[in-house]
C-alpha cells in the first residue's frame, strides 16, 4: 500500500535499525506515569525567567479560531482541541511544524529521506503526503489541489519563529472545511507585526549534518495603524552520510546526497478590518535512497517543492449582532524532480495553481445561539503532470496529462448554549465538485460541564475527500495505470471527551474515539499482469483512547504528558501499515534556579510498526535537550539543543518494494544544534 509524490517507476527501470522491542504498554505505564505524577510533587523554585509560559488555566482561556472559523472558547469547541503556545515552540526548540505536532497524543511522524509524513490515530501511511489532515495558515488552505498534500516539515512555507501559536482540532472537520479535513485540522497562527515590534535576527548551524540557517525579520504598527511584517529565511544542509541497504543492488555508506536546501519569504499586513498575507517556500531535497527504484549512489536524483499562497480579506461587524469575514486567495504549487535510471536522467513535473473566494456570516441575533453560514468556491485552473525522457525528446516514454477542476461548498452550524451546563454544536455541509458530485459533511457535539472543574464531550462527523488528479489520471507506459472512475473516501468519527481541571495548575483529559473509513483509495499492484493502479480497496478502521495530563508552576516551569493506545485494522483485519499501537511523550520545561538559563526536555516512546513487506520496525525511545540562555547580552537569546540525546538506534518504515529499495529508512542518530537570536 503506498502512493508516490509523483514517479512510480516501471519494469524497465528496475538496514534494519531498531530500540527496544518492549512490551509497549506495560513498559510505558510504569516508566511514564511515576515519573510524570513525581514531578508533578516537585515544589516550584523562587526563579524569574523572561521566557513564561502561560499557566494552565490561562492556556485554556486561549481562543481557538481554526475549529468554526470564528473565535470560540476551547470549553466551547466540539472536540478535543491542543493548542501549542510560542512559548512552548521556544521551550523545546522546535523548528518544524511536524516536531510540534507530534508531542500531542495520537501523533507521530514518518521520515523517509524525502519527505516528512504525520500520522493520526493509527493512520499515516508512509508516502501518502498528508492527503487526509488540512493545514491552513491563518484560517487560509495550503494543501495543493494535485497531490493533496499537506505541507509539513520544511515544506511549510513559514519558518517556526514567525509561528504564534498552532490550533490542533482532532476529527473529522469537514462540515466547516470539506475536502482533505478527514483526521483533523491543523491552523497556524502567525505572528504580526505589533507582536515583533522592531527587528530579529536569526543564526543557526547543526552537527554532524553541517545545517546552516539563518533568519531576517521586521515588524512594527506604524503611525497610521498600519501593521506591517517581512520575514526572509534560508537554509542549507549537507545532510548525514548514512548507511544504506539497496536490496539486490546491494548496500554501504552513502556520502553525500542527502542535502537540503530551502528558502522563506512571508509578508503580512493588517489595517483595520483588512487583512493581506503573502507566504512563499522553496525547498530541494538530494535523494540518497534511491528513491522509486531510480539508480543507487547516483548524484543528481532530487525532488523539489515550491509553494506560493496569498490572501486578502476583510472581516467587520455589520451590526451588535452580525459579522462578516470574506476573502480571495490564490496559490501556486510547482514540484520538480529529476532521477537518474539506468544512467540516464528523466524528469517529473507537475505544476498546480489555484485561487478562490470565501465568504461567512456570524450571527448571535437569537438568544443563546451563535449561528454561521458560509459559502466557499476554488477552481483549479492548473492541474499539470509530466514524464520527460532528457536524452530523447521524441521517446514514447515522454508523457503529459492537463487538468482543471473546481469545487465549492456552503455550511451552516449552529452553537446552542441550551442552559448553563449544556451546550451543542450542529453543522453540516454540503460540497460539490467535478469528481464525486455532491457530498454531505454532518457535524454534531453535546457539551456537558457537569462543574466547574469537569466537562464531557460527545462528538460525531463525516467528511469526505475526492480523490485527486495524481491518483486518477497519472499514467506510466507498462506500469501505472490511469484510473478515472475512482471514487471518494468517506470517514465516520465517534468520540467521547472528558475534561477535567484538579486546580487552576493541572488539567487531565481523557478521550476515546472510534474511526472507520469506507473506499480507501490505496496503490494496489497486479502480479498477473505487472500493472498498479490506485483503487478502493474497502474499509479501515480503528479504535482508540489517548490520556493526558497537564501540569505548570506560578515559576514558568510546566509539565506535559500523553499516552495514546490505538489499533487499527483493513478489510482483512489485519494491522495498518505504520500503525503503532502505543504512543507516549513527556515534555518537561522550567527555569533553572539562580541562573538565566531555561531547559526543555522531550522523552517519546513509538510502538512497534509493520512496514509494507510484512515485517516489523522495532519500537523506539528518543530524547531531545533544549537549552535557552537569555539576558546575557541584552536583545540576544542563544540555545543549545541535543536531539536525539542518548543516541537511540531507530528506523521509520518506507512506502514499499515499488518505491524504496529498503522497507525501513534509518533515522539520524545525535547530533548538536546551537541558535543565536538577536532583537534590534
Amino acid at each position: 500500500m503506498m502512493t508516490a509524490r509523483q514517479h512510480v517507476p516501471g519494469p524497465a527501470h528496475r538496514s534494519s535499525r531498531g530500540a527496544l522491542p518492549t512490551p509497549a504498554h506495560r513498559h510505558l505505564t510504569r516508566l511514564l506515569f511515576p515519573f510524570a505524577l513525581a514531578l508533578c510533587a516537585l515544589p516550584a523554585a523562587a526563579t524569574e525567567d523572561t521566557l513564561t509560559e502561560l499557566s494552565i488555566e490561562e492556556l485554556m482561556a486561549v481562543p481557538v479560531v481554526g475549529a468554526s472559523r470564528y473565535e470560540q472558547k476551547q470549553s466551547a469547541v466540539a472536540a478535543a482541541v491542543t493548542v501549542i503556545t510560542r512559548d512552548e515552540i521556544r521551550a523545546f526548540g522546535w523548528r518544524t511544524l511536524d516536531q510540534a505536532l507530534a508531542s500531542l497524543p495520537g501523533m507521530y511522524t514518518t521520515y523517509d529521506r524525502q519527505y516528512t509524513y504525520l500520522g493520526v490515530r493509527g493512520f499515516g501511511l508512509p508516502g501518502d503526503f498528508v492527503t487526509r489532515v488540512l493545514v491552513t495558515i491563518d484560517g487560509v488552505r495550503v494543501n495543493e489541489p494535485l497531490f493533496d498534500g499537506a505541507p509539513i516539515g520544511r515544506m511549510l512555507p513559514l519558518d517556526m519563529d514567525l509561528v504564534e501559536r498552532i490550533e490542533f482540532i482532532p476529527g473529522p472537520g469537514g462540515a466547516v472545511y470539506g475536502q482533505n479535513a478527514m483526521f483533523g485540522v491543523v491552523n497556524v497562527i502567525t505572528r504580526k507585526g505589533a507582536t515583533l515590534d522592531g527587528g530579529e535576527l536569526s543564526l543557526g548551524w547543526r552537527a554532524p549534518q553541517s545545517s546552516r540557517e539563518a533568519r531576517v525579520s521586521w515588524g512594527k504598527r506604524l503611525d497610521n495603524d498600519l501593521e506591517l511584517m517581512l520575514s526572509a529565511s534560508v537554509l542549507r544542509s549537507d545532510g548525514d552520510d548514512l548507511w544504506m541497504d539497496f536490496g539486490d543492488a546491494g548496500s554501504g555508506r552513502v556520502r553525500g546526497l542527502d542535502g537540503e536546501r530551502d528558502q522563506d519569504f512571508n509578508l503580512t499586513a493588517n489595517h483595520g478590518a483588512w487583512s493581506f498575507a503573502l507566504a512563499h517556500g522553496d525547498r530541494r531535497k538530494d535523494d540518497p535512497t534511491g528513491v522509486y527504484l531510480s539508480d543507487p549512489l547516483a548524484r543528481g536524483n532530487y525532488q523539489s517543492d515550491r509553494y506560493t499562497v496569498a490572501h486578502l480579506g476583510w472581516r467587520g461587524a455589520l451590526s451588535d449582532s452580525l459579522s462578516l469575514s470574506a476573502r480571495i486567495f490564490a496559490g501556486d504549487y510547482r514540484y520538480e524532480s529529476t532521477l537518474i535510471y539506468d544512467g540516464l536522467p528523466y524528469g517529473y513535473p507537475a505544476a498546480a495553481g489555484w485561487h478562490g473566494a470565501e465568504l461567512q456570516l456570524v450571527s448571535t441575533t437569537f438568544a443563546a445561539h451563535t449561528l454561521m453560514l458560509g459559502v466557499e468556491y476554488q477552481r483549479n485552473q492548473r492541474m499539470d503532470q509530466n514524464i520527460i525522457d532528457y536524452a530523447d525528446p521524441d521517446s514514447d516514454y515522454n508523457w503529459r496529462d492537463r487538468r482543471a477542476g473546481s469545487r465549492a461548498g456552503i455550511y451552516v452550524q449552529d452553537e446552542w448554549r441550551i442552559s448553563d451546563s449544556l451546550a451543542s454544536t450542529l453543522g453540516l455541509r454540503i460540497d460539490d465538485n467535478d469528481v464525486t458530485g455532491t457530498k454531505l459533511s454532518p457535524r454534531a457535539g453535546l457539551i456537558w460541564h457537569a462543574s466547574a472543574q469537569t466537562a464531557f464531550k460527545l462528538l460525531y462527523g463525516r467528511a469526505h475527500r475526492a480523490p485527486n488528479a495524481y491518483q486518477s489520471f497519472y499514467e506510466e507506459q507498462d506500469f501505472l495505470q490511469p484510473n478515472p472512475d475512482l471514487g471518494g473516501e468517506t470517514i465516520d468519527t465517534f468520540e467521547l471527551v472528558a475534561d477535567h481541571r484538579v486546580s487552576p495548575e493541572l488539567h487531565l483529559r481523557a478521550s476515546v474515539y472510534q474511526w472507520e473509513i469506507d473506499d480507501l483509495i490505496s496503490f494496489v499492484t497486479d502480479d498477473a499482469e505487472g500493472a498498479a493502479q490506485f483503487r478502493a480497496v474497502g474499509t479501515v478502521r480503528s479504535r482508540g483512547l489517548e490520556l493526558s495530563a497537564d501540569r505548570s508552576w506560578r515559576n514558568g516551569a510546566r509539565l506535559r504528558g500523553n499516552l495514546s493506545f490505538q489499533h487499527a485494522t483493513d478489510a482483512a483485519d489485519q494491522r495498518v501499515e505504520n500503525s503503532p499501537r502505543v504512543l507516549g511523550r513527556v515534555l518537561f520545561s522550567t527555569p533553572l534556579p539562580t541562573t538565566s538559563l531555561r531547559t526543555g526536555m522531550e522523552l517519546a516512546y513509538d510502538g512497534k510498526r509493520r512496514s509494507a513487506t510484512g515485517s516489523m520496525v522495532d519500537a523506539h525511545w528518543r530524547a531531545n535537550l533544549h537549552l535557552v540562555a537569555e539576558r546575557w547580552i541584552p536583545g540576544a537569546e542563544l540555545s543549545l539543543s541535543v536531539l536525539n540525546l542518548f543516541d537511540a538506534d531507530y528506523a521509520h518504515p518506507s512506502a514499499g518494494d515499488y518505491t524504496h529499495w529498503s522497507d525501513r529508512f534509518t533515522q539520524d542518530g545525535r547530533s548538536l544544534r546551537l541558535k543565536f537570536d538577536y532583537r534590534f
